[in-house]
């Protein structure tokens, strides 16, 4: 080749360059919805409470006056536990396990306080104790939380002092959802941070517009919501817009729990589609459980086929919803029947984002994403336990051994009754001596309750759950 031909060759290759390099200068910078923007970011958690909800009050557990399609979706793009436990019958118990993988009766936190006006000096989660909310923070997420706290009324037990760094809702155990003026709210107001508010608007429907405005503000940075509805917990109330929904069902209660179970999964839908819009979805592990199971006779809430209601260790007290998507990462529409328990939810989001927990935390739950990917086909347990003041429970495998607040142990094997309907106690001593010896044995670990079972009981049925 010629001199003068290598020339124009390059000054082709430079003049191609430049142009290059001028059009990557004017390119627009990635849209920062689009999936490659979100390349290398770690995922966004979100935990999703309801308080109350039955384990039927799901249309894909069976529910079929109340249509539920948004938290259906939950089911359908990720995975069921058909098996999926809380570690109480009731809410603050529960959300104290919730917070800190831990089985709560190990810190004293074994029961409901009552409320704010009557509450023992010293309840709170205990400041021992690290939250899911410290160990993500440590991570580099930023921090909300929207709804019902009930672990603590004093300032040193506020959300945002453990590990939460926004904080909209209220502190209590229970709140009107239409008129916040009522007596026993007074000391239990909705609050912003630290500051009351005088909200107007239906309270499932603010925590739905509070939990969507913190995803646009933390849109570009890996952020951990929990949004703890108190729907559907009594009172029972809802807006005109919800019960016109539900005109066919004749009684008033049901009708109404009906509005607020719809209202809860339109809040859902709504905080699902601002993912979607801030193309965040795909990079989101999103949980929901309820709490506890349903209390039949105050609220219609139907637990079927499980026995039992709100306040027992029977399943229809402590076997709940239980439902984890993260699309791309976990399989679509599948069914577990493992026992898995929500004490497993702070190591599973740890790992989720890339996080480690030190051994001497001494975590009862475990990470589920071995198992949720299909990577391990081993049950995340051999054996959970329960313990409410006289009430006590333990399952190993398909066996489970009970104790309610009189009488002998009870035995049921729940793959061939779930409704716990035949007691085989009398038929399989064997086996209530090792349930019982295990459970003993959990049992001397664990701490006195720091406080005494207050306020009244649910009035709740022995029997099967309507």
């Amino acid at each position: 080749m010629s001199t003068t031909r290598i020339l124009q060759a390059v000054t082709r290759i430079a003049l191609c360059l430049a142009a290059v390099c001028v059009l990557a200068r004017r390119a627009p910078a990635a849209d920062p919805k689009s999936p490659g923007a979100e390349a290398g970011r770690k995922p966004n958690i979100l935990l999703i409470v309801s308080d109350d909800q039955g384990y039927a009050e799901l249309g894909v557990q069976g529910c079929r006056d109340v249509p539920t399609p948004s938290l259906d979706s939950l089911a359908a793009n990720g995975v069921r536990f058909t098996s999926g436990y809380v570690s109480c019958p009731v809410c603050s118990p529960t959300r104290a396990g919730l917070m800190t993988g831990r089985y709560q009766q190990r810190f004293g936190h074994e029961f409901n306080p009552g409320p704010p006006a009557a509450a023992t000096p010293d309840f709170g989660l205990p400041l021992s104790e690290m939250t899911i909310a410290d160990r993500l923070r440590s991570l580099g997420y930023v921090t909300g939380m929207v709804g019902k706290w009930h672990l603590g009324y004093k300032s040193e037990f506020h959300p945002m002092k453990r590990g939460f760094t926004e904080f909209f809702g209220f502190l209590g155990g229970a709140h009107a959802y239409l008129d916040a003026r009522i007596a026993a709210d007074e000391r239990n107001p909705i609050l912003r941070g630290t500051q009351p508010v005088d909200e107007k608007e239906y309270l499932t429907d603010a925590f739905a517009r509070e939990a969507v405005a913190f995803i646009d503000r933390h849109a570009r940075e890996p952020f951990f919501l929990y949004l703890a509805f108190n729907a559907v917990h009594a009172p029972l109330q809802a807006t005109d817009k919800y019960t016109s929904r539900f005109g066919s069902i004749k009684d008033q209660e049901r009708r109404t729990f009906a509005a607020m179970l719809s209202a809860m999964d339109d809040a859902v839908g709504r905080v699902l589609a601002a993912l979607r819009d801030k193309g965040l979805e795909d990079n989101t592990l999103i949980f929901f459980i309820s709490d506890n199971g349903g209390p039949t006779v105050q609220t219609t809430s139907r637990n079927d086929p499980l026995r039992g209601t709100k306040g027992q260790v029977y399943e229809g007290g402590i076997r709940v919803p239980f439902l984890v998507q993260w699309k791309g990462r976990l399989p679509a529409g599948k069914v577990l029947d493992a026992p898995v328990i929500a004490l497993d939810i702070l190591p599973t989001a740890v790992a989720a984002a890339g996080g480690t927990i030190p051994a001497d935390a001494r975590l009862d739950g475990v990470n589920l994403l071995p198992y949720l990917t299909g990577r391990s086909n081993k049950p995340p347990h051999d054996r959970l336990f329960w313990r409410f003041g006289r009430q006590w429970a333990v399952r190993i495998g398909n066996w489970k051994l009970l104790a309610t607040n009189a009488g002998s142990p009870q035995l049921y094997d729940l793959a061939n009754d779930i409704g716990e309907q035949k007691d085989l106690a009398a038929e399989h001593t064997d086996k209530v001596k090792e349930l019982q010896a295990a459970y003993d044995e959990w049992n001397a670990t664990l701490a006195k309750p720091r406080w005494g079972q207050t306020g009244a009981r649910p009035r709740a049925r022995a029997g099967r759950a309507r």
